[in-house]
């Protein structure tokens, strides 16, 4: 078994003891014992709890990365990338929101799995066509975390099987983010994917009086009741 098949066995075992008897009645060791895993390579591989929900976050950054679009407007590939990011949450569902459930309690690793979240956007942006360097990059980055705690949120509650409120609540902050002043513009140089009636899907803001002023953050949105994975 390679690296990347047993961090998944030993994932899967992790969230399924979390959906079974909350986050903080899991551990490395009994995640390894109950998939049948050597616990020295447990140990080599997780040294602790953290190490199994950053897992948790790249493995959810992978399954969206793994099917990225290289066509369609720079919205619409970062909608299905994030959506597909939902979907490996979705396939774990009663294992991640026990994670989530429980994360309120514990502030240090929460802020941790926080930092990882804020780099996960960057690749979300990146995969889109969407540049992150710079200020307006990470203007751009922190904006997304906002989208995505809205979006997180209203999966939480969302229990149909379409996950129709999820998508409907992705695309309303994206339009919100998409009218705050263009902070999701600009791309990668080279042609970039035009919508039908010519007009760049993200325009860039538009100049004001020298000096110019740099664009003002978007608000972010209302504070999500758990913190984000």
């Amino acid at each position: 078994m390679d690296d990347t098949a047993f961090d998944q066995a030993l994932v899967a075992s992790a969230l399924r003891l979390a959906a079974e008897r909350g986050w903080t009645g899991v551990s490395v060791a009994q995640a390894a014992r109950d998939a049948d895993l050597p616990l020295d390579r447990a140990r080599r591989r997780f040294p602790s709890r953290l190490a199994i929900l950053l897992r948790i976050g790249r493995l959810a950054d992978e399954a969206a990365l793994a099917l990225a679009a290289s066509e369609g407007s720079r919205r619409d590939r970062l909608f299905d990338n994030l959506m597909r990011r939902i979907d490996y949450f979705q396939a774990n569902r009663p294992g991640i929101l026990a994670i989530l459930r429980a994360l309120p309690c514990d502030p240090p690793t929460a802020f941790l799995v926080s930092t990882q979240v804020l780099a996960s956007m960057g690749w979300m942006l990146e995969a889109s066509g969407i540049s992150t360097s710079g200020p307006r990059g990470l203007l751009r980055t922190k904006g997304l975390l906002g989208v995505w705690l809205w979006t997180l949120r209203a999966w939480q509650r969302d229990d149909s099987q379409d996950l129709a409120a999820t998508m409907a609540a992705l695309d309303a902050a994206l339009s919100r983010a998409e009218q705050a002043d263009g902070w999701l513009g600009g791309h990668r140089s080279g042609p970039s994917p035009e919508p039908p009636d010519g007009e760049p899907d993200f325009p860039p803001p538009q100049p004001t009086s020298p000096p110019e002023e740099p664009p003002p953050e978007p608000p972010p949105p209302p504070p999500p009741a758990s913190p984000p994975v």
